[in-house]
């Protein structure tokens, strides 16, 4: 870098100065600069660059003390990031024209949906809020960016047709097992994966589990699964801790992509469509409901932290909301 800028300062002085000039400046710009360090001057995009990186840096760290698993965080900082580049400007003077904009111009680049677009306006609804609450902005932008309304949709759910299906098309023992632990707990694939045998005790048919934020939550299961469990465990000759495992030698724990893929197979094997672990969930909350387990209880079942959140999961049966009709209206 420095004797970059010796060159720079004879080329300016060329037209002024001969070559024995020339040779005498470089010697005594040399040995002026010998003890002096030169570094280039970022430039101001790069300035802006940075800066906004580290506040994104700080907030990830934030959120990760909050307890946000790390998947959450990677959507997060994804996010973020993909938005701070699209506006090549400080932090401090994102506005709020500037994200409806880039919301808009997302929209319609990507063909994104209603729901992906309010899951990007919270998110920097977060980091914008956080940048407040730390004093690094005065105000967030995104206060005057309203909730995007959604089409309500009923999402499906098993039958119990489809549930007696489904273990009908199993092969294996684990299979069988893994879509009556589903069935019976309602929990996470995410929470079920991290399973170890020593954490499922049979004699009361509960275990605990882990789930978002690391919050720890008892979930039950019944008669059925503890025989389909105790099956498939009896039969396995590895020594893996974990709950499930591949079928393949070594034997290692069954990830949440190979759950899914399993499913899948599962559910093309019983001729079914849309067959994921998310659905299983989403099955046992409408149960309760409509059996009439207290919501307050399903949410704690679930390990919801919102009851708004249960709310959105267990969608009420309709055949339920008729007779009830009949029973106090009609």
């Amino acid at each position: 870098m420095k004797n970059k800028l010796i060159t720079q300062i004879q080329a300016r002085m060329a037209s002024m100065l001969d070559a024995a000039q020339m040779a005498e400046l470089r010697r005594v710009l040399s040995h002026s600069l010998h003890d002096v360090e030169v570094t280039e001057k970022k430039s101001a995009v790069e300035l802006e660059a940075g800066e906004n990186e580290g506040m994104l840096k700080v907030f990830i760290s934030a959120k990760r003390v909050e307890g946000c698993s790390e998947r959450s965080l990677r959507y997060y900082g994804a996010s973020i990031r993909q938005m701070l580049g699209s506006m090549d400007k400080p932090v401090r003077e994102i506005g709020t024209d500037d994200l409806r904009a880039y919301l808009a111009d997302y929209q319609q680049a990507h063909n994104a949906g209603k729901v992906t677009v309010d899951n990007m306006r919270r998110i920097f609804s977060s980091f914008f809020g956080w940048l407040e609450d730390e004093d690094c902005i005065l105000k967030s932008p995104v206060r005057r960016i309203h909730k995007v309304k959604t089409d309500k949709t009923i999402r499906d759910t098993f039958s119990d047709e489809g549930v007696e299906m489904l273990r009908d098309a199993c092969e294996e023992l684990r299979d069988l097992a893994m879509i009556d632990l589903l069935v019976s707990t309602g929990m996470r694939v995410g929470e079920m994966v991290r399973l170890n045998r020593e954490d499922i005790n049979f004699h009361e048919r509960e275990c605990v589990v882990f789930g978002k934020g690391n919050s720890e939550r008892m979930v039950y299961f019944d008669a059925r699964t503890k025989v389909h469990l105790m099956n498939y465990l009896d039969g396995r000759r590895d020594a893996c801790p974990a709950l499930f495992v591949s079928l393949s030698v070594p034997h290692a724990r069954l990830r949440i992509g190979g759950v899914e893929a399993r499913l899948r197979g599962i559910g093309k094997l019983a001729d079914m469509q849309k067959v994921h672990p998310h659905k299983f969930r989403r099955t046992l909350a409408t149960r309760a409901i409509d059996k009439g387990m207290p919501i307050e209880q399903v949410q704690r079942l679930l390990g919801h932290v919102r009851i708004d959140t249960t709310m959105h999961y267990a969608m009420v049966n309709q055949v339920n909301v008729k007779n009830s009709h009949r029973k106090f209206i009609g």
